[in-house]
C-alpha cells in the first residue's frame, strides 16, 4: 500500500492588529498644557493677576459646560436649568460654611464639607426634578426646566436668610483645605520667586477640581452608564428592550448635570467672593443669559464631547473676560456710542455668531473638527502599522 503524502496547508497570515496607536502627539500636547497650567500662576506673575482671574472664569464655564453636555448631549434632555443650581450650589456652600450672624443663617462646617453638601444637595434639587424631565422632551422639558431659573431668583430674593437678598448679598466663606487658606497672608509661600496669595491658590483649587471633574466626566461616559444614556437618547423602546431602565437613566443624567453646576456654583461664588440673586432677570450671574450661555459652550464645543465642553467655555466664557479686562485696563468700548455696546454684548455677538455658524456648517461642533485632524493623522499611522485602513470614529464614541 503507498503512503498519501498530504502537503501542509499553508499558514494564514498574521491577521494585523486592529489596536488603536497611540497618539503620541495628544499625548505630549496633553502634557505641554498640564505644564502650562501648572506653571500660569509663574508665567503672569504678580501683575497678571486679571489673566489668571480670567482663565479661573474659563475653568468655572468648563465644569459647568462639561454637566450640561452630559444631560444635554449624552442623554438628549434639554435643559436651560443651570442658572438655577449655580445658584443652589452657591447658596448651600455659603450656609453650610458660613457663621450665623446679622440675621443669616450657617452652621459654620469645614469648607471642604460646605463644598461637598454644595453638590450632593444641588444633586437632589435635581432629582426632585427628575420625575418631570422623565415625563417631557425636546423643547417641552427646555421651557419647563426654565422656570426653576426664574423661580431660583424669587426664592433667593425672597430668603434673605439664607442668599443676603439683592442689596448686599452674603460673602461666602474662605474656603480652608488642611489649614491653608484661599487667602492673602504673610509670608505668602512662593514659586520661582511667585508669592502664591489669594488668586494663585484659588487658580490651583479650580485646576483640581476642573480636572476632576473632567476625568470623572469621561470614566462616566465611557461606562455602562453612558452607554445606558446614549441608548436612551436614540431610542427609549430599544433601550428599554435591551433593558435599560429609562426612568432611572434620565434621572440619573439630570442628577449628574445638576451635581456639575452646583460645583461650578460654589467656584463661582468663590470667584466673585459674592453670593447674590441679581435682581435682573436677564443679566444676572444666576439668570436666563447665564443659561443661554452655557447652551451655546455645548453647542460650540459639540454636543455631548466632554472636551468639546471645555474649548466652547474658553470660547464663550474666556473671550467675555477678555473684553472685560480689555474695557478696564485699555479702556476699550470707552468712546462705543452704537447702541450701547460693551464688553458683555460683544462677546454675546461673537459666540451668538459662532452656533450659527456652528448648526449650518458643523453640527458636531469643535470636537468633530478634532475628530478630523486627529483621523488625518490615525489612519496613516494605522495602515503603516497594521497594512489595513482604521475605521473612522463615530460621533458618540467617548474620547470625542
Amino acid at each position: 500500500m503507498s503512503e498519501t503524502l498530504v502537503e501542509p496547508a499553508p499558514a494564514a497570515p498574521a491577521t494585523p492588529s486592529r489596536r488603536r496607536p497611540r497618539n503620541w502627539w495628544a499625548l505630549g500636547g496633553t502634557v505641554l498644557l498640564l505644564v502650562v497650567l501648572v506653571l500660569l500662576p509663574v508665567l503672569v506673575g504678580t501683575d497678571g493677576v486679571a489673566y489668571l482671574k480670567l482663565a479661573q472664569y474659563v475653568l468655572i464655564g468648563a465644569v459647568g459646560g462639561i454637566g450640561l453636555t452630559l444631560l444635554v448631549g449624552q442623554a438628549g434632555q434639554l435643559s436651560l436649568a443651570h442658572p438655577f443650581f449655580l445658584l443652589v450650589g452657591a447658596v448651600t456652600y455659603a450656609v453650610l460654611s458660613g457663621d450665623a450672624e446679622d440675621g443669616l443663617v450657617g452652621f459654620a462646617l469645614p469648607p471642604l464639607v460646605g463644598l461637598v453638601g454644595a453638590v450632593l444637595v444641588s444633586g437632589l434639587f435635581g432629582l426632585a426634578f427628575a420625575p418631570v424631565a422623565g415625563r417631557l422632551r425636546g423643547i417641552y422639558l427646555g421651557v419647563a426646566s426654565l422656570s426653576l431659573v426664574f423661580l431660583g431668583l424669587w426664592l433667593g430674593q425672597s430668603l434673605e436668610m439664607l442668599t443676603g437678598g439683592t442689596s448686599s448679598g452674603r460673602t461666602p466663606p474662605t474656603f480652608e483645605l488642611f489649614g491653608l487658606a484661599f487667602a492673602n497672608s504673610q509670608p505668602a509661600p512662593t514659586i520661582m520667586g511667585v508669592a502664591i496669595q489669594k488668586q494663585q491658590r484659588l487658580w490651583y483649587l479650580f485646576l483640581v477640581l476642573a480636572v476632576i471633574a473632567y476625568l470623572l466626566a469621561q470614566g462616566a461616559v465611557r461606562s455602562r452608564i453612558g452607554r445606558a444614556w446614549r441608548a436612551v437618547r436614540d431610542n427609549e423602546a430599544a433601550a428599554t428592550a435591551m433593558g435599560v431602565n429609562v426612568t432611572r437613566a434620565k434621572a440619573g443624567a439630570f442628577v449628574v448635570s445638576s451635581a456639575y453646576a452646583g460645583l461650578a456654583g460654589v467656584m463661582t461664588a468663590l470667584w466673585f467672593d459674592l453670593v447674590k440673586p441679581d435682581e435682573n432677570e436677564f443679566t444676572g450671574n444666576y439668570s436666563l443669559t447665564v443659561a443661554i450661555a452655557f447652551l451655546a459652550i455645548v453647542i460650540i464645543g459639540g454636543v455631548g464631547s466632554v472636551p468639546g465642553a471645555v474649548f466652547g467655555a474658553v470660547m464663550v466664557y474666556g473671550l467675555q473676560q477678555f473684553f472685560l479686562l480689555g474695557a478696564n485696563q485699555f479702556g476699550w468700548f470707552a468712546g462705543a456710542e452704537f447702541g450701547g455696546l460693551n464688553a458683555v454684548v460683544l462677546s454675546a455677538f461673537i459666540y451668538g455668531a459662532a452656533v450659527v455658524v456652528v448648526v449650518l456648517f458643523e453640527p458636531g461642533g469643535a470636537a468633530a473638527i478634532g475628530r478630523r485632524i486627529v483621523n488625518r493623522r490615525g489612519p496613516s499611522a494605522s495602515s503603516a502599522a497594521s497594512g489595513g485602513s482604521t475605521p473612522e470614529r463615530n460621533d458618540d464614541d467617548p474620547g470625542a
